[in-house]
């Protein structure tokens, strides 16, 4: 798809987006630690979908990465994609960092998660709203 979309190989030792605040040993044992924290609060929040299926993906993209971790010792990327440049200060960025779909799913889940949390709420599911009206016109009748 010419110069928008790629695909390149890299290995990538660090974290997101070119971070390296460690080694690759810190990344598998910090990732490891938040995934089981993480699976623990998707367990607790099961019954609410639309924070339990965001957290799911998540906690699936960590997984994968995870895996990379344990059998090369670093994270494959392959995805490459041009989206536009960014210039803040003397930090310009002409070409996105690649990345892979479990880096992928994990970056869609937080902006969905951080966007219900800024503007709006959980959909109510219909059997809530059935028993929250009932008990309305139960409690208006007596």
């Amino acid at each position: 798809m010419g110069n928008f979309l790629q695909f390149t190989l890299i290995y990538n030792k660090g974290g997101a987006m070119g971070t390296n605040f460690g080694s690759p040993v810190y990344y598998l044992v910090a990732s490891s630690i938040i995934l089981v924290v993480l699976l623990w609060y998707l367990w607790s929040h099961r019954s609410r979908m639309s924070i339990a299926a965001p957290l799911a993906l998540i906690a699936g993209g960590a997984a994968g990465n995870i895996i990379d971790r344990l059998r090369y010792g670093q994270v494959v990327d392959f995805i490459d994609m041009d989206f536009f440049d960014i210039t803040l200060g003397s930090f310009q960025l002409q070409r996105w960092w690649a990345f892979n779909i479990a880096d992928m799913a994990i970056s869609v889940s937080i902006v969905y998660l951080v966007f219900i949390g800024l503007f709006g709420h959980e959909p109510e599911s219909s059997e809530q709203s059935q028993d929250e009206s009932q008990a309305e016109s139960q409690s208006s009748t007596t």
